[in-house]
């Protein structure tokens, strides 16, 4: 099993990576403030414009590291990534799956059945927890239609259809589960581009993440993250890891951002609202957010799959290895991963 490393994050706008021997040295106004050693990480994200130094990228392209540069809000630049080592019948076959409009909707419907299927186990929790509510049992009897419609859906129109209808039934009771700081976190639905409140902002934010962690992982297993099986090809995005990133989305965003704000770890003080330009985390925020990522990716669960201890941190990469599995016919299936 992959052994768990950690990510750099560099929050500060002004932050600028460069190397020193076989250490990573970061900068502000020229001067150091932080180093660490290349063996010691496995992926650097920036958020800023300063960038980095081509010696650095070269250190990062040996070692193995990604090196990720998000806009100060959060958006996705480009990434830097080593040579790839991954076995070329692997993504030859993956290639050859592509123009299989069978085989990509079976992955489809699995990988949104997921989806629907974690947003129900979530509220169900709720519901486990903290008793009946009529709302949230409606929204839960919404996704179980959704779930089996998605399940049959003849084509990826109609299954986008059903992941909509899912979503926007799972969003409307979201509000409920924000059991502390309802006053400072309000939330009428999912928005983004700009996100309009603090908890789309967090949501966006770490959706941002998780799509950059799964995309690594695709890169290390061998897979090629830019074409996927449901979301359309298009030059420079990501389309396998926006794939099977939806089964995780309730998982590691959802829940995380709803943990943030029910045990008092974030406040409304620390986002910076902007008008028509939305709401953005503060860079103090993002320091919280992170430090609070970082500490859930070191948690253990038991993989219902493989039936194994790992690190929350590893999902995207054990995903990745059984979607490569599967590519190469050596299980019958793709097991989604389905949180109870």
């Amino acid at each position: 099993m992959r052994k768990l490393l950690n990510t750099l994050y560099v929050t500060t706008p002004n932050a600028y990576i460069s190397k020193d021997g076989l250490n990573i040295v970061v900068s502000v106004n020229q001067e150091e403030v932080f180093r660490i050693p290349a063996i010691n990480i496995e992926s650097i994200v920036t958020f800023g414009y300063m960038g980095a130094s081509p010696g650095v990228m070269k250190l990062c392209s040996d070692s193995g590291i990604s090196l990720t540069f998000l806009s100060p809000h959060g958006k996705f630049i480009s990434r830097v990534q080593s040579a790839t080592k991954g076995n070329v019948l692997l993504r030859k076959k993956q290639y050859q799956l592509v123009d299989d409009e069978a085989w990509s909707l079976h992955v489809s419907l699995l990988m949104i059945g997921g989806k629907i299927q974690n947003y129900r186990n979530i509220l169900r929790r709720y519901i486990r927890d903290y008793g009946e509510n009529e709302n949230v049992n409606q929204a839960i009897q919404t996704l179980e239609r959704a779930k089996r419609n998605a399940l049959q859906a003849p084509d990826k129109t109609t299954l986008i259809g059903y992941e909509g209808l899912a979503s926007n039934a799972y969003f409307e009771v979201l509000p409920v589960l924000i059991l502390n700081q309802k006053a400072d976190f309000p939330f009428q639905g999912r928005n983004r581009r700009p996100p309009k409140d603090a908890v789309n902002a967090m949501l966006s934010f770490a959706y941002t993440l998780i799509a950059n962690d799964v995309a690594a992982a695709l890169e290390t297993i061998g897979l090629d993250p830019y074409v996927g099986f449901l979301h359309t090809l298009r030059p420079g995005r990501t389309s396998l890891a926006l794939d099977m990133m939806e089964e995780l989305r309730a998982y590691l965003g959802d829940r995380f951002v709803l943990s943030l704000i029910n045990k008092r770890q974030i406040s409304s003080k620390e986002f910076l609202y902007q008008g028509d330009n939305g709401v953005v985390m503060s860079d103090k925020g993002k320091k919280i957010f992170i430090s609070a990522w970082q500490n859930r990716k070191r948690e253990t669960i038991i993989h219902p799959y493989l039936n194994e201890k790992i690190e929350i941190g590893l999902l995207p990469y054990v995903q990745a290895m059984l979607m490569a599995r599967y590519i190469r016919e050596d299980i019958d299936d793709y097991p989604v991963f389905l949180i109870k």
